[in-house]
């Protein structure tokens, strides 16, 4: 069973469609007590990170989304919920993220060509530098995402797990233990993004 954490910015409907595409028991919910039942937990994000960081707090689901990792449950961020799994934000100032991951969100303002537009929006392929993470477990290196940010994680060390070229190698996806993380779109990625929530659906 999956729990898409409700907490105000996401997109719910397509990612609730997508997991019920392949088979997925799934369910949205903003009460803790609902999505402690959830075997896997989604944490969605559309936005911009201090807006977000400060909704989870003021719900106390951000909390309740460290507890349930401390104790292995697998979760999965998705856009800027993958950014908030990280230590600080620096969108708009700076804000304190989950802290689950080693790391920050910082914009890619001077860091890509000045011929580039941002925000990066469109299909890139993935170059996995965890081949063996269980969410990759149906795709293959080179396969294409859909991406729409205009920040990237930074400083991931060892839970980078994809990376995709955009005038600069950004960070593309995450994973530590029972943390994983999506910087794309996989509810907008086709038949690789269906895949890679199959693999989730797995770990």
């Amino acid at each position: 069973m999956i729990g898409i954490i409700d907490y105000g910015v996401g997109n719910l409907f397509s990612l609730k469609s997508s997991f019920q595409a392949i088979g997925a028991e799934v369910f949205v919910s903003g009460d803790p007590q609902e999505l402690e039942k959830a075997d896997r937990l989604i944490l969605p994000g559309v936005g911009a990170f201090g807006d977000a960081a400060t909704k989870l707090r003021e719900t106390g689901l951000d909390t309740f989304v460290k507890k349930q990792a401390a104790a292995g449950k697998p979760l999965m961020g998705i856009c800027l919920g993958m950014q908030l799994l990280f230590e600080r934000g620096f969108e708009y100032g700076e804000h304190e993220g989950l802290g689950l991951l080693k790391g920050k969100v910082v914009p890619m303002e001077g860091v890509l060509p000045k011929e580039l537009k941002i925000p990066h929006i469109g299909w890139n392929a993935l170059q996995l530098q965890q081949p063996d993470c269980p969410i990759f477990q149906y795709i293959k290196p080179g396969d294409h995402v859909y991406f729409v940010h205009s920040f990237y994680a930074s400083g991931c060390g060892e839970s980078l797990a994809a990376t995709a070229e955009y005038g600069a190698v950004l960070t593309a996806a995450v994973a530590k233990g029972n943390i994983f993380g999506c910087q794309f779109h996989p509810e907008k990625s086709g038949s690789v993004g269906l895949n890679i929530l199959k693999g989730f659906c797995e770990v």
